[in-house]
């Protein structure tokens, strides 16, 4: 009783000691306040060669919306790079579930193996689908952010886009996300004697060939649905926040690091489990949500299974607080022009950095700040 009557009091003291925030937000992105969502289909590239059906992406607006300045989600479908599209129904009712919540979303289709043996048998061939597919999403977000620049008809805000996806997808979002330098890649060479560096110069390098050109990739933040990566160390700090969901007994992307597929031929992908351990130890933000005996393919039935419901609240619940509306700053602990200052982890008073305690968050800066906000939907 005396330890409740103690955690009371220090809630009232910091309820009182606290700035009361009353979320400029103005409830948007917490909760579903529109019904109804429309879909628009376009081609993200403006290169002749790529209009096609692997270059299409699927764009949900929330109806009746009037706001600006709207965060954007790109979602990427799975499928093992051999099948899958942008109209997999957990790429639908991903978009619609934050559309609904005043989001822009898109579903992208990207370039798929047209060879399912080689690509089990050639690494060279999945480095090269896994880089073409990172160089298609890559060029979708250029996609808004031109278009942002030539009227911004989605009405986007063009410094907070986030990518995801599923499976396949999680893996491309993930490696857009943290790899910076060809250099970061093999220098050794493919089974036919060239370099995977040679050939992602090759085709484009690190922004690929497939358009937008002028504007740029950055992201605001990574979702990754049963993702992996190649190598851990590639995420450094200062690099987008990510949030990872992952069953504990995925045997097609281990949660720790094995073989994709779990086939020896195929190139060594680290899961969720690694990927945030890399996070921890070197201080960026994230949140992992793991299902304690779950497989692979949780996702795939979208609404119809409570996992993707519990993850995409889970989700909502990581981005929301890195939103622009929700952001403050202290000029008084910024000391250099040139510092720009980052949340790098939420908790609740407790902190715990998962549940809510009275709508109060703990936000955890860079400079090594601490805000308490009494959120307000």
């Amino acid at each position: 009783m005396l330890i409740k009557m103690k955690i009371k009091l220090f809630i009232i003291l910091l309820v009182f000691s606290s700035s009361v925030i009353y979320s400029q937000c103005n409830g948007r992105y917490v909760t579903q306040i529109f019904n109804s969502v429309s879909k628009t289909t376009v081609n993200y590239s403006d290169q002749i060669q790529y209009q096609d059906s692997y270059h299409e992406m699927d764009i949900y607006t929330p109806d009746g919306d009037t706001a600006s300045n709207r965060p954007l989600i790109i979602y990427i479908h799975g499928g093992t790079y051999l099948g899958g599209s942008k109209t997999e129904i957990d790429c639908i009712d991903f978009c619609e579930y934050f559309a609904k919540k005043g989001y822009v979303t898109a579903s992208v289709n990207y370039r798929l193996s047209s060879n399912q043996l080689n690509f089990v048998l050639s690494q060279e061939e999945q480095y090269l689908t896994v880089w073409n597919s990172v160089a298609d999403v890559k060029a979708a977000v250029r996609y808004f952010r031109k278009n942002y620049f030539n009227g911004n008809n989605y009405r986007i805000d063009q410094n907070t886009i986030f990518i995801g996806g599923s499976s396949a997808g999680a893996v491309t979002a993930v490696h857009l996300a943290y790899i910076n330098d060809v250099l970061d890649l093999p220098n050794t060479s493919s089974p036919n004697g060239t370099s995977i560096q040679a050939l992602v110069n090759s085709s484009g390098g690190l922004e690929g060939d497939v358009g937008n050109n002028g504007f740029s990739s950055k992201i605001s933040g990574v979702i990754s649905f049963s993702g992996a990566i190649n190598t851990p160390n590639w995420i450094e700090v200062q690099e987008p926040p990510i949030v990872s969901v992952h069953g504990n007994a995925d045997q097609t992307i281990d949660f720790n690091c094995a073989p994709g597929l779990g086939i020896p031929t195929v190139l060594e992908l680290c899961g969720s489990n690694e990927i945030h351990n890399q996070t921890n130890n070197i201080g960026l933000l994230n949140d992992l949500l793991v299902y304690d005996g779950g497989d692979h393919d949780w996702f795939q039935s979208g609404n119809a299974d409570s996992r993707f419901v519990q993850a995409l609240n889970f989700v909502s619940s990581f981005i929301y607080p890195l939103l622009p509306c929700n952001h403050t700053t202290n000029t008084s602990n910024i000391n250099s022009s040139n510092f720009e200052k980052k949340i790098i982890q939420t908790t609740n008073m407790l902190g715990q950095k998962n549940g809510c305690l009275g709508n109060i968050t703990l936000f955890y800066y860079n400079d090594g700040t601490v805000e308490k906000k009494i959120l307000i939907n």
